[in-house]
């Protein structure tokens, strides 16, 4: 049995927040994708410009700081050397990489079936299906090759990409964070202004995720994780700085829900786009992560970890459900995915039933709570396995 290293740091305990939000993000991810549903008005993309797809990204960048960058350390890398500081990660991206092909396979076995069952060819051009059924020969060469994604089935490749460059961050991020956050910063301004993207087959146009845009969240969360790890904060707390967050976040509150000072305001914007500003510091684009979308996160970011209670509300009993599915993140995404695009096909079958849109989000979401419950159950039997083959845990997995 190995020894215990009396130079390693005592294991930390888990944040809640972490598990928490990512627990929270992934349900309203599973209720926006079931279009239709009465639960959706009131998802985090009704509110800002940013949904739950950014807040993902930046609990998974802050999840794998605090989970692998201990690895990196330099006692840590002369002890055991980089190519075991590197494998967790990449093997964490080799397993989103499989769950992607396994959704996709499942997806298109889901719309198939509703085609076929229900007597709805339609379906079969759904959720970007089209390619599969009337273009099967190349499809089946870009579904492996991550360069065509189906709607609703596209978050993974994302992430897996940017795990697979997590290495390299952390090495910077460890050594020299502002290098980093520049790097991050900059290649998120160059993804913008020439439009860089990885390239999409059979369909033109490029990833609708994009990784040197989206790396941005990521790396913030990668950075907080880092500080986090060392019991500090990225950004100190600021009076100034959180109010101007807050005012931020009001802001674009009153923006989309006041019409003549959203018209007003996107006017501005057009004006600005006009003079020659790039396009995307001055849109809501979604793909290259404009502007007003990376600041509404961050603006939101920094306010939630500024409010002790907030930190009280994720420890609570109440939030429990949330910390769990947090925990499991990944099972828990994929079961979602599944259900919901069982939805889909459920509500287009019978679009004349109120009851299904009401009834099947609560049901999906005890689904998603039940798979992980049974995911947290397994990783407890096989904690005391670990310890006994001298595995050391993490204090919190990258989900």
């Amino acid at each position: 049995m190995r020894r215990p290293d009396p130079t390693a740091p005592a294991k930390r305990p888990r944040d809640p927040r972490i598990d928490a939000f990512r627990g929270l993000a992934l349900v309203m991810i599973f209720v926006d994708h079931v279009p239709g549903n009465p639960y959706e008005h009131f998802t985090l993309r009704n509110f800002g410009f940013s949904d739950a797809a950014e807040s993902f990204f930046v609990m998974s960048g802050i999840a794998a700081g605090l989970a692998y960058s201990g690895r990196f350390l330099p006692g840590a890398l002369a002890r055991d050397g980089l190519w075991a500081a590197v494998r967790p990660v990449w093997g964490r991206a080799w397993t989103l990489y499989l769950s992607q092909l396994f959704l996709t396979v499942w997806a298109i076995a889901i719309f198939a079936w509703g085609a076929s069952t229900f007597d709805l060819p339609g379906l079969l051009t759904k959720i970007n299906l089209r390619q599969v059924f009337e273009n099967t020969g190349a499809a089946l060469v870009g579904i492996p090759a991550l360069t065509h994604q189906l709607g609703y089935v596209n978050i993974l490749p994302a992430y897996s990409v940017l795990l697979l460059c997590t290495p390299l961050a952390l090495v910077i991020g460890l050594r020299r964070p502002l290098a980093l956050a520049a790097l991050a910063a900059g290649l998120w301004f160059a993804a913008g202004l020439w439009r860089l993207n990885l390239p999409n087959y059979p369909n033109p146009g490029g990833w609708f995720f994009n990784p040197l845009a989206w790396q941005a969240v990521f790396v913030t969360g990668l950075l907080i994780g880092l500080r986090l790890r060392e019991g500090a904060r990225l950004v100190p707390v600021s009076r100034r700085l959180f109010w101007l967050a807050v005012g931020y976040l009001v802001l674009v509150i009153a923006w989309m829900k006041i019409d003549p000072l959203g018209h007003w305001l996107n006017h501005q914007l057009s004006l600005l786009g006009k003079a020659g500003a790039p396009f995307h510091l001055i849109s809501h684009d979604k793909t290259f992560l404009a502007l007003p979308r990376l600041l509404h996160v961050l603006a939101m970011v920094y306010v939630i970890s500024c409010l002790p209670a907030v930190t009280a509300a994720a420890a609570s009993a109440l939030a429990a459900p949330l910390r769990l599915m947090g925990r499991q993140g990944l099972l828990v995404f994929c079961t979602g995915t599944l259900i919901s695009l069982a939805f889909q096909v459920a509500m287009a079958a019978r679009p004349g039933e109120a009851w299904l849109a009401w009834g099947l989000p609560p049901l999906g979401i005890a689904g998603m709570l039940a798979a992980a419950a049974l995911g947290d159950a397994a990783r407890a039997r096989r904690r005391p396995q670990a310890a006994a083959a001298g595995a050391t845990p993490h204090g919190i997995a990258a989900e």
